[in-house]
């Protein structure tokens, strides 16, 4: 199936404006890392106890994103579903992108980047950190060939078997992901085998509402409108991730309420742990998962664009406060070396860890989506990854149930 594909023209003064607050971005971000860096991690809210701080909530996010990126180009390739694409160069470009912004947080936010040389050249196999570069590294790779293949006339015979290499790493990347935390004992809402799978879904639904907000906007900024029957099912598409990433949510929750000795730990996080059931409650799970899931299929919103722009940028926030109760709130929830036993020692055992991210760190952050967003705007205008009409699709999967 040939598809013909298009670069942005970017030649108007809102492309370069765009351009230049991305890189402004990006500049800010880089410069708060060497801040850091140089004054040392005093400098920001972390500590002993609490040694993964904002910047990991953003890296993180991105880098699970990166995996639901390629969706579309999934769907496409391995399940055949033609009518997607025309998007797919779209969404292994946007997985790249992703991913590079989510490893450029986290290896500023690391205090010493240089450090990276050590863990390349000399690997210890049984840690999972040491097998996520190799799946970085792995999934940057495939997607790089998985892209050749869609848009050199020649590969096109083995975009299917690359898409679908592609496709069973992103997987093992996700699950290498959620298994830093699955793995790791050392905290009480770590060491649990639902992890992996559970960020899985979270990329389907965080990847797929980053692409849906790039694809409207470029419908918006190119005045090219998106055909109605395309934007149906992938409105539908994002529910249903949505929906299953709220299930998983619930089975993590109430698996860990049936064992007493997590009892606390959910209490912790569920009542009275202050901010942290806050965003679980408020973040992740209203506006994050129930309003969204609202807007995408109540029969007055789920055809209108604005609802599932705010729908995506719902499930993305919605995102970035369940990172911040993983990663964070796990942290500061005293770890239980002696159950049963009240511990006092002088090392703060059995107190609640306290962290306010300082400016810096939140500019690191954001200085990832900046780098992410940078990449994407450039690469758009340099080489053809959109599609040339969005009005028009195969009309032989459209309207097919998946």
């Amino acid at each position: 199936m040939k598809i013909a594909l298009r670069q942005l023209e970017g030649r108007s003064a809102g492309y370069y404006a765009l351009v230049a607050v991305l890189a402004l971005v990006s500049t800010v971000g880089l410069l708060a890392a060497w801040y850091m860096e140089h004054h040392g991690h005093h400098v920001t809210g972390m500590n002993n106890q609490i040694v993964w701080g904002i910047p990991h909530v953003f890296a993180v996010f991105l880098v699970v994103a990166a995996s639901g990126a390629l969706n579309v180009a999934s769907v496409a390739s391995v399940f055949g579903k033609t009518a997607y694409k025309p998007l797919a160069p779209l969404s292994a470009l946007l997985a790249i992108a992703l991913l590079a912004g989510g490893l450029a947080v986290l290896m500023l936010d690391l205090g010493r980047p240089d450090r990276l040389i050590v863990a390349m050249t000399h690997y210890n196999f049984k840690s999972i950190f040491a097998w996520n570069v190799v799946l970085y590294s792995g999934f940057m790779g495939l997607v790089v060939a998985y892209l050749w293949t869609m848009m050199e006339r020649r590969m096109n015979v083995y975009s299917t078997y690359a898409g679908l290499a592609a496709f069973v790493w992103r997987l093992l990347l996700t699950t290498g992901t959620g298994s830093i935390f699955g793995f790791l004992v050392g905290r009480q809402a770590f060491g649990s085998a639902l992890l992996g799978p559970m960020f899985i879904v979270y990329s389907l639904s965080y990847g797929l509402a980053i692409f849906l907000l790039v694809l409207l906007a470029v419908s918006r900024w190119t005045e090219r409108p998106l055909d109605a029957a395309m934007q149906a099912r992938l409105t539908r598409l994002l529910a249903v991730f949505v929906a299953c990433a709220a299930y998983f949510v619930l089975v993590y929750h109430l698996t860990n309420l049936y064992f007493a000795k997590q009892h606390g730990l959910e209490r912790f996080l569920l009542v009275d742990g202050g901010l942290y059931p806050q965003l679980f409650w408020l973040g992740q799970l209203g506006l994050g998962s129930l309003l969204p899931l609202a807007l995408l299929l109540a029969p007055q919103t789920r055809a209108s664009r604005g609802a599932l722009v705010l729908a995506a940028l719902l499930v993305i926030g919605g995102g970035l406060a369940q990172m911040y109760v993983t990663i964070i709130g796990s942290q500061a929830y005293p770890l239980q070396i002696f159950p049963g036993y009240e511990v006092s020692s002088s090392f703060a055992d059995g107190v609640v860890n306290h962290y306010t991210p300082s400016l810096p760190e939140w500019l690191l952050g954001i200085g990832g989506m900046g780098i992410v967003g940078i990449m994407v705007v450039l690469a758009l205008k340099w080489l053809a990854f959109l599609p040339q009409r969005l009005d028009e699709f195969p009309s032989d999967s459209v309207g097919a149930a998946h």
